[in-house]
């Protein structure tokens, strides 16, 4: 069997090698397990996307796999740009989940008006405390989370797989 790869923590870690299904936050990003599985193979090639509807060009943020707009599923995946401006932020020093590194950081960020996402409350890493400020430019970041064993068609293959935040910019 083929061994988990273990990937620097940004939330639940493997026991041991061993993987709790119990615990893990994260999400099946496997085709036999997700229609959506584009955005997370795009997430590893450093790309952040979503999908724009090409029967009325309703753009959905998170992806979806059919319009809310027309309900149409004949949808593209389209670049979102990647850097944005913190409008407020929380610093949690004490508390933080289980899994999670002191201090957790989220911020409610404010995109470009040319942007098809107005705001969006992410997760903010590779930042101390203190360090962000309301009006500080920060830009999207992927980041490895633990693989994963997935049973597909009676044999078990790990997925590896990534997940997404925005760190500051290097001033």
């Amino acid at each position: 069997m083929a061994e988990l790869k273990s990937a620097k923590i940004y939330g639940v870690p493997q026991l041991d090698g061993k993987y709790s299904v119990v615990l893990d936050m994260w999400p099946l990003e496997d085709p036999e397990q997700n229609r959506l599985y584009p955005f997370y193979d795009n997430m590893k090639q450093g790309r952040w996307t979503t999908t724009k509807c090409k029967k009325c060009g309703y753009i959905s943020y998170p992806p979806v796999v059919a319009c809310p707009n027309c309900w149409g599923d004949e949808l593209e995946w389209i670049d979102l740009p990647k850097t944005a401006k913190v409008v407020s932020l929380t610093e949690t020093m004490a508390g933080a989940p289980l899994g999670f590194d002191s201090p957790l950081i989220v911020a409610w960020l404010g995109f470009d008006k040319s942007h098809p996402l107005k705001h969006l409350f992410v997760r903010i890493i590779n930042c101390q405390a203190g360090q962000l400020k309301p009006g500080d430019e920060v830009q999207f970041v992927t980041f490895e989370v633990p693989s994963i064993p997935i049973d597909v068609k009676k044999e078990t293959k790990i997925c590896d797989r990534v997940y997404y935040a925005f760190e500051p910019v290097k001033k």
